[in-house]
C-alpha cells in the first residue's frame, strides 16, 4: 500500500471513530427503529397478519409479533442511552436486521414478491424486492460501524449542529427511499398497462 493509500485509510478510520459521526449514526439507526415500531404499533393486528403472511413463524408463535415492536423500541433506547449500552443496541440492531433480511430473502427465493414487507407497518405497503435487502444492508453496515470505539475529542455546539444536519439529511434520504420503494410497484404496473394499450 502506498503512502496516499495509508493516509486515506487513517483518515477514514479517524472519521468513522469521530464522536460526531458516531452520534449521527446513533440518531439515524435509532430513528429508523422508532419510526418502524410506531408505524407497526398503529395496527398490531395488521402487523400480525403481515408476519403470518411471511409463512416462516409457526402459527402457535404468531402472538409474539408485538414483541418485535417492543424489541425495536428497546434497540432505539439502548442506542441513545449512552456509551455503556450503545454496543448492546448495535448488536441487537444487527441481529434484528439480519433476521428481517433473511425472512425477506427466503420469500424472494420462494417467488413471493407480492407480499408486504411490513417494515413500516401495514399502512405503508412495500412489496418484497432485492432493493429492500440493499436498504437493510446499508442499515446493517451503519449498525456495525456503531461497534467501532469512539474517539475522544473536545466538541462544540457547531459539531452538534453538523451531527443534526447530517442526521436530517440521512432521514430525508431514508424517507425518500421508502416512498420510492412503496410506490415503485404501482408505477411499474401503470407503465405496463400503458404499454399494453
Amino acid at each position: 500500500m502506498n503512502v496516499s493509500g495509508m493516509n486515506a485509510s487513517v483518515w477514514l478510520a479517524s472519521a468513522v471513530q469521530d464522536p460526531i459521526f458516531q452520534l449521527a449514526l446513533e440518531l439515524c439507526v435509532a430513528g429508523v427503529f422508532v419510526t418502524a415500531a410506531v408505524h407497526k404499533a398503529r395496527d398490531i393486528a395488521g402487523f400480525r397478519a403481515t408476519v403470518q403472511n411471511y409463512r416462516i413463524l409457526p402459527e402457535g408463535l404468531l402472538w409474539l409479533s408485538p414483541v418485535m415492536i417492543v424489541a425495536e423500541l428497546i434497540i432505539a433506547a439502548t442506542l441513545l442511552l449512552g456509551d455503556s449500552s450503545r454496543a448492546i443496541g448495535a448488536a441487537l440492531a444487527i441481529a434484528t436486521l439480519a433476521i428481517y433480511s433473511l425472512a425477506i430473502a427466503i420469500n424472494l427465493l420462494r417467488g413471493r414478491r407480492e407480499i408486504d414487507c411490513g417494515c413500516l407497518g401495514p399502512r405503508h405497503r412495500q412489496s418484497l424486492s432485492e432493493w429492500l435487502l440493499v436498504r437493510n444492508g446499508l442499515l446493517l453496515a451503519a449498525s456495525i460501524l456503531l461497534l467501532t470505539p469512539v474517539a475522544t475529542r473536545p466538541t462544540s455546539w457547531l459539531d452538534s449542529s453538523y451531527a443534526l444536519a447530517f442526521t436530517a439529511a440521512l432521514a430525508l434520504l431514508w424517507s425518500s427511499t421508502n416512498h420510492l420503494l412503496e410506490t415503485w410497484p404501482r408505477i411499474a404496473k401503470l407503465r405496463h398497462q400503458h404499454q399494453a394499450r
